[in-house]
């Protein structure tokens, strides 16, 4: 059985390879799923008796839930903000949150 943290923490990068593969195929079909899974479980023992670095295989793939979850981050910043071609005054104004001043003519 997972410790509390190692549960978490699998969630986690379950949580983001389901980003990832949305393609309508089942995560738990993939080969990358049963590996993920594999590792958890056989690191657990490791991660028990200590034979490694205190929390070295729990740090590891913390990092890797991270980087997952800021590469999707980054991506959906980037559809929203990558450059369209010319914008307008006002569309530019809006984007960085300032309002433009009404012009009465």
């Amino acid at each position: 059985m997972l410790s509390k943290p190692s549960l978490s923490i699998l969630r986690s990068f379950i949580h983001e390879l389901r980003h990832i593969t949305q393609n309508g195929n089942k995560l738990r079909d993939s080969s990358l799923y049963e590996y993920v899974i594999k590792q958890f479980r056989q690191n657990n023992v490791t991660d028990l008796q200590h034979c490694r670095e205190k929390d070295e295989l729990a740090f590891s793939a913390q990092t890797f839930v991270t980087y997952l979850n800021s590469r999707r981050n980054l991506k959906k910043l980037h559809e929203e903000y990558h450059g369209r071609g010319e914008r307008s005054i006002r569309e530019t104004a809006n984007i960085v949150g300032f309002k433009l001043p009404h012009d009465p003519k």
